[in-house]
């Protein structure tokens, strides 16, 4: 579904990623682990054309994406949840959500993605004419999820979902994915927490200063002792 091809990403004369290569296949799960820092933000920026790649392609469902903008890229299935999640704070959850619909033409179809949302997510059911800052931290999480959700797409990109908040509201934030990766969402997660992503994800990249290091299954991944060592506590 995705592939990421060499792909050389520059902040000024700072490189920030080098020769970076990866895939997604329809219906996969996949993560990208690796320090604060490493570049895992850049490499889903690059892919929504937030920035642009010095060297290399990037190609969904055979389609080069090199030339086409950010909210074009939307229009092909591919949604996006950045890292520090991104809510309008002054506007409702409703509005919100809305937001993230705004190229729907059809009212039975937002209507139908509401219904989803609010099924997926019922806090914010509750809280659809409450104003977004006034939520709490795991509230917008879920508002930022959701509103990536209102376009349908068959792709989510989704950067450092755990950041800021407590355990058990990871745990409820991990098992959505999981819930929405089951119903045929294909997920690519950047996420420092490594336990948690390599305990979900299919497969997984492990990212160090812009270089893909270390490719495989996560049950393989979770077994490397460099990766034990480095990032799983031993």
């Amino acid at each position: 579904m995705l592939e990421v091809k060499n792909i050389n990403v520059f902040y000024g004369e700072s490189q920030a990623l080098y020769d970076v290569s990866l895939e997604v296949k329809e219906g996969e799960f996949v993560t990208i682990i690796g320090a604060n820092g490493a570049g895992k933000t850049t490499i889903m920026n690059t892919i929504m054309g937030l920035l642009k790649p010095k060297k290399g392609n990037i190609v969904y469902k055979d389609k080069d994406l090199t030339k086409i903008d950010p909210w074009d890229r939307t229009e092909l299935g591919i949604s996006y949840v950045p890292e520090g999640r991104r809510i309008f704070p002054d506007l409702t959850v409703m509005e919100n959500l809305k937001v993230g619909a705004y190229r729907l033409k059809d009212d039975s179809k937002l209507t139908d993605n509401l219904d989803y949302v609010f099924d997926l997510f019922p806090r914010l059911a509750d809280r659809k004419n409450q104003l977004a800052e006034t939520m709490s931290g795991g509230e917008q999480q879920m508002l930022a999820i959701a509103r990536a959700l209102m376009l349908s797409p068959e792709l989510i990109l989704i950067d450092e979902v755990s950041m800021g908040l407590m355990p058990i509201l990871v745990n409820k934030v991990f098992d959505v994915i999981k819930t929405l990766n089951d119903q045929g969402i294909t997920v690519l997660l950047v996420e420092q927490n490594a336990r948690k992503a390599l305990n979900f994800a299919d497969r997984g990249y492990l990212l160090e200063v812009g270089h893909i290091v270390k490719s495989d299954t996560c049950e393989k991944l979770k077994c490397d002792e460099m990766i034990k060592k480095a990032y799983l506590g031993g």
